[in-house]
């Protein structure tokens, strides 16, 4: 059972045995573990060497075990770390082999999912194992996942994914969607309206999308592409960047209701004056001589609209006066 942490069976043997009686000699382990001198002499000699054993009385050669968790768990530790080094190296080298693969065969670009169970499988594995951002087309009268069901999301957004999801209006209007909405807003999940998309779409960590192939009503079972890197994903990436743009966000007011609309702006004519200097990249020197006001006090008037705005730093405040059309 030790042979992972470089024990050999007869080592293992000896050392249980000296866990178990606290200490012993050369002749208590010929007796009881049924091995001649020199096999007993050579695993002493090999397990003192590597800090598994201590001598208790050199005069009378007594031996007793070193603590398991000291000796065993330091290896036990080195070896988890190679293992963990081994798996992000196969995971490596794995993606490597997999993009040489698909430049070589544009066939491994696209996978089909043929039916219903295969595509709302691969929408939750897909959420279950992101890793830093989910993109989501959500539009009306869903056939596999219905926003309510997708119990992924959550859990993902409570390790830290990102998810940025673009509503159909109609689709708000369903029984119960708008306090889901509400829900995800809450979690963290950063949501915008359009009139209509194009299509229903998927992508996850900028690396894999899933996209419906055929939308006819009457159609029994849905099918939809894997699309896994290449232009047709930087394609689908740009498209959903596109309507992000022109979406409208969609917030919680204080009591709790979902809205659409950006967020009231808190900065008044001089503040955004201000502002528009600093998303221009104009320094605080050039500002300061700009508006006849000593550069502390340039500072000091951004770290106020920081405040004012809810951000933590001037990039999230640039962010900010973008996302919500400040300026």
């Amino acid at each position: 059972m030790l042979e992972s942490l470089g024990l050999d069976p007869v080592e293992e043997r000896v050392y249980r045995f000296l866990v178990t009686t606290a200490e012993a000699d050369i002749t208590d382990l010929i007796g009881n573990l049924a091995i001649d001198a020199e096999t007993a002499e050579t695993v002493l000699v090999s397990m003192r060497v590597r800090g598994l054993i201590r001598t208790v009385s050199p005069g009378r050669r007594r031996f007793a075990a070193v603590a398991p968790d000291i000796v065993l768990g330091s290896q036990l530790l080195r070896h988890q770390q190679a293992l963990d080094w081994a798996r992000r190296e196969v995971e490596r080298l794995s993606e490597e082999y997999r993009d040489n693969a698909r430049r070589r065969d544009a066939g491994l670009l696209v996978e089909v999912l043929p039916n219903r169970v295969a595509l709302r499988e691969q929408l939750d594995h897909l959420q279950d194992n992101a890793r830093h951002e989910v993109l989501y087309f959500c539009r009306g009268r869903a056939t596999v996942m219905p926003a309510e069901e997708n119990d992924a999301e959550p859990a993902a957004l409570r390790r830290g994914v990102d998810y940025r999801v673009i509503y159909e209006r109609p689709l708000l209007k369903e029984p119960g969607m708008q306090a889901n909405v509400a829900y995800g807003v809450k979690l963290g999940e950063q949501a915008r309206a359009v009139p209509s998309l194009p299509v229903r779409l998927t992508v996850v960590d900028r690396e894999i999308a899933v996209l419906p192939l055929v939308q006819e009503t009457g159609i029994s079972e849905p099918t939809a592409a894997l699309v896994r890197g290449g232009q047709l994903l930087e394609a689908l990436m740009a498209l959903f960047e596109s309507y992000w743009e022109r979406a409208t966000p969609l917030r919680i007011t204080e009591g709790g209701d979902l809205t659409e609309g950006m967020t009231p702006c808190p900065l008044g004519p001089d503040d955004l004056y201000l502002l528009s200097l600093l998303v221009a990249g104009v320094p605080d020197k050039s500002i300061a001589t700009q508006l006849g006001i000593g550069q502390r006090t340039v500072q000091r008037r951004v770290a106020n609209i920081v405040e004012l705005a809810g951000a933590q730093t001037r990039t999230q405040l640039a962010w900010r006066a973008a996302t919500e059309r400040w300026l």
